[in-house]
């Protein structure tokens, strides 16, 4: 091997000039690349030793050429003198001049560093130094085939499927989730194992990985031959969702917000008056004393025990919202800030958050914060009986998302920040999984890679309730399924900007509500107008509330449409249980595209206004106004029965599906029926 080459143990390790590249086994048919300018690589020692999104990996032994192996495409030469390490199916040839391409076991290109001419002095690998020993990093891919498709990413509020063509941020934001793991129709996915604020953009000539300021670079491959084997090497590699307790797959009721304990005994009784299934009931924000003192307001909460019982006496279990933010005028402020337990900022005040408050956000990268904050909540909530936790603002929301102006306790935003919602959801799960509970579930605003593991249930933020946002959620689940967040939901009608007497929201409010029958959990909130006033000047009373969002809160027509898919909600919930189990056991994605069950059928890849829930159910919703029939591709290989009529067609053709206003179009392939 040449002198810049060496194998240490089961490792590749280039070095040249400035940098260190590391590259070794993984989890079966993948592998890990890291590479440094600065002395030694990082965060494999010591007080910050971490892997990031990345679990210890499955035992594996890699094979360590000094030169490339023959059976080579055209494109992708065996480098002269250079090095490869394989491992199953996935092979990484690395040039003396430090070049990779990236093979499958048939020696398929699947990723190769853009390498230009000479002239243009830009390389695959580009560190430019910030100050200190951070970079602005960017890795740059070739566009290997103009056809590729890339879906993953997270959630973003647009439209598109198919990210190829996107640009998108590495950043979190209140509806915006950055999971920066990428599934390619190639047969190849990627995680950019890199918590920094960044950007990725998959151009039609160059795929280009950027984060703003970074010590390393590190990312992960895999080799697949179908994206289940795909996805589930990236679950095998960054964890999976606990089993989902039964309570998680029935019908969850909210609203902006449920001011007093009477009003939310209330309305659980209305639902089991009425014979309406119900499994959770949730209490949203500013029912605290003050922010961060994260306890209820006795004097609009004045028995939470007796509530909880009452609750669970008619089979309902409570979730109660916590935030992150600790107000000035917290009981809980002076300790955490002279203890180190809150955000820094590098300049201006310290007040992150500034909505009806004055506050900093609790520093969930900080172990001793994580316990400090669990301990409180489990003293006021877990205690009294609360086993669940809807985990809001969780990216942390800024009121100026200037990343650039927080820091953390284990470095800046812009070099951790994405890591965030990850450790918040820590949080709650490493406590509760001290107390021993199993089925760990907590609905959290946002995540990152690996937040799966800590048991978090994703919703898409504070979207607004009108059909373009309505779209964009259709895309923003599908991609976080893949992405490797299995559990995902949404705010069923939207959050903002209904009114609950128009006519035109009644419409999207009810193809929204038949949807939701078929994301992995069924949720009603949202801010509906017109609002109450505040009950009081401080406290819990401060915060006023939303008008009605119960499913008896709009005309009779919207009831009825609603009790018909709260009542099929509860006939498919053994169904979603058995999704849950595979999303639990392998981190198959509860909805996932066509092509995820259907690879060897082109235009499976094409279709982004329908999915697969589960293997057996084609879901189509309407995602249009006034919209009462829809085109739809049935993929090609098995027959589909309409479950409304029991009609059935052949595959690998498309219908004119039939779309009344009490119907969502579904197809099954084992032919079942709803009537």
């Amino acid at each position: 091997m040449p002198s810049f080459f060496s194998k240490q143990q089961n490792r590749l390790v280039y070095h040249y000039d400035a940098e260190t590249l590391w590259v070794e086994p993984w989890g079966r048919n993948s592998l890990r690349v890291r590479a440094v300018h600065n002395a030694e690589m990082p965060y494999t020692s010591g007080l910050t030793k971490t892997d990031w999104a990345l679990l210890p990996p499955e035992p594996c032994e890699a094979l360590i050429n000094d030169t490339a192996p023959g059976g080579v495409p055209a494109g992708a030469p065996a480098p002269v003198g250079g090095a490869s390490i394989r491992n199953g199916n996935i092979e990484l040839r690395i040039s003396p001049s430090g070049h990779i391409t990236i093979v499958n076991g048939k020696g398929k290109a699947l990723l190769e560093e853009y390498q230009p001419c000479g002239a243009l002095k830009i390389g695959g690998r580009e560190f430019r130094s910030t100050g200190g020993d951070e970079y602005a990093l960017k890795v740059r891919f070739e566009s290997l085939d103009p056809n590729e498709k890339i879906y993953g990413l997270g959630q973003y509020q647009q439209p598109y499927l198919n990210l190829k063509g996107a640009d998108l941020e590495l950043a979190q934001r209140n509806s915006q989730a950055s999971v920066p793991f990428a599934l390619s129709s190639l047969g190849y996915g990627f995680l950019w194992n890199n918590p920094a604020v960044g950007r990725v953009v998959f151009g039609r000539n160059l795929s280009t990985w950027e984060a703003c300021s970074t010590k390393y670079m590190d990312y992960w491959v895999t080799a697949g031959d179908s994206p289940a084997e795909i996805e589930e090497a990236y679950a095998r590699a960054t964890g999976t969702v606990p089993m989902m307790s039964d309570y998680g797959t029935g019908f969850w009721q909210c609203k902006l917000r449920y001011q007093t304990q009477d009003e939310v005994l209330e309305v659980a009784r209305g639902y089991k008056s009425r014979g309406l299934p119900l499994s959770v009931i949730v209490i949203d924000f500013f029912h605290w004393t003050c922010l961060g003192d994260w306890k209820f307001d006795p004097r609009y909460w004045p028995d939470p025990e007796g509530m909880v019982k009452e609750l669970k006496a008619m089979g309902v279990e409570l979730m109660v919202s916590i935030w992150p933010p600790v107000d000035r005028a917290s009981e809980n402020y002076r300790e955490m800030l002279e203890k180190g337990y809150l955000i820094r900022s590098e300049r201006g005040s310290r007040v992150d958050m500034d909505v009806n408050i004055s506050a900093t956000f609790y520093d969930a990268t900080n172990p001793a914060a994580r316990d400090f904050v669990w301990e409180k909540v489990k003293q006021n909530y877990y205690d009294k009986g609360i086993k669940l936790f809807w985990l809001d603002v969780a990216e942390p929301e800024y009121s100026v998302y200037d990343f650039d102006n927080y820091r953390y306790y284990i470095g800046s935003n812009l070099a951790t920040g994405n890591i965030y919602p990850g450790m918040y959801a820590q949080t709650f799960f490493d406590g509760m999984k001290r107390e021993g509970q199993q089925g760990i579930v907590n609905l959290i605003r946002c995540a990152w890679a690996g937040s799966q593991r800590y048991g978090a249930l994703v919703w898409s933020g504070d979207i607004h309730s009108n059909f373009e946002s309505f779209r964009d959620q259709l895309a923003a689940g599908l991609n976080m399924g893949i992405a490797g967040i299995p559990w995902w939901t949404t705010d069923i009608g939207g959050f903002t900007g209904a009114d609950i007497g128009d006519p035109a929201f009644h419409e999207l409010f009810v193809r929204w509500f038949q949807w939701g029958c078929f994301c992995p959990v069924m949720r009603l909130h949202g801010s509906r107008n017109p609002h109450t006033p505040p009950l009081g000047s401080s406290g819990g009373g401060e915060v006023g509330s939303g008008a009605g969002n119960e499913v008896w809160s709009f005309t009779e027509e919207v009831y009825e449409i609603c009790t018909k898919y709260l009542s099929l909600r509860e006939k498919l919930r053994p169904y979603v249980k058995a999704q849950m189990k595979a999303a639990h056991e392998k981190g198959t994605p509860v909805m996932r595209p066509l092509f995820y069950d259907f690879p060897h059928d082109p235009r499976a890849w094409e279709t982004e206004d329908a999915y697969m829930f589960g293997p057996d159910y084609l879901v189509a919703p309407i995602l249009y106004p006034d919209q009462r029939e829809r085109q739809l591709y049935l993929p090609a290989g098995t027959r589909w029965t309409d479950c409304w009529s029991g009609a059935t067609y052949e595959g690998g053709a498309c219908i004119s599906a039939p779309a009344p206003l009490d119907k969502i179009p579904v197809y099954s392939r084992t032919g079942a029926v709803f009537v």
